[in-house]
């Protein structure tokens, strides 16, 4: 009997997020992130973990408000939550030199780096799948390749997402399409553990 490739999902919120922050896709921001997973694997595929990389916007307390209620029907989904956060900063418009301040997001590509190293070299997965457009990432990525040859590596590219220089480096891409987002909604009411009842966003 063949082996299982035992699959990890390393997702990047920011990635997948921005890709569907449209008037069209902005309705399926109520993902469950764990079946969309699974509508990427292959015959021979386990699903172990989905891992989930995102911050919480400090700026906005409504936004704030409706990710924690996504994260949460999430973990009950079983997807592991991995948190970043954003840095109050000052930076410079390019066309009228002015400053101004503004957010910017840290740790999310170092976060996804360190988990898809430490998790290969505890032998937690026999193929890692990376779902962001983000070439950040490519380092860690040739670093596994390197170090641990027999583990087997592949992209989801975010829809609308470009993803070139992540492609060439892994090889092996699947494009992720409207209808995958369709099929992998959370239900309109998600009831956690402790018998919160969790109602999908009217607005985002």
């Amino acid at each position: 009997m063949q082996r299982c490739n035992r699959t990890l999902f390393f997702i990047d919120g920011f990635n997948a997020y921005h890709a569907i922050k449209t008037p069209r896709l902005g309705k399926y921001r109520w993902l469950n992130y764990w079946e969309l997973a699974t509508k990427f694997l292959q015959p021979k595929d386990l699903l172990v973990g989905v891992l989930f990389f995102t911050a919480y916007p400090p700026w906005d307390i409504h936004k704030r408000n409706r990710q924690e209620r996504l994260i949460s029907a999430n973990q009950l989904y079983n997807v592991q939550v991995v948190l970043g956060k954003f840095r109050y900063t000052t930076k410079r418009c390019r066309e009228c030199k002015k400053e101004y301040h503004t957010y910017e997001e840290k740790r999310t590509d170092v976060n996804i780096a360190i988990h898809l190293l430490k998790n290969a070299q505890e032998d937690n997965y026999d193929k890692a799948v990376l779902v962001s457009g983000d070439s950040d990432i490519i380092p860690a990525i040739e670093a596994v390749k390197q170090a641990f040859p027999e583990k087997e590596l592949s992209l989801v590219i975010p829809i609308r997402g470009k993803a070139r220089e992540l492609t060439q480096i892994i090889g092996s891409s699947m494009r992720m399409k409207e209808n995958h987002l369709r099929t992998s909604q959370l239900p309109e009411q998600v009831t956690l553990k402790n018998g919160v009842i969790l109602q999908r966003p009217i607005q985002w």
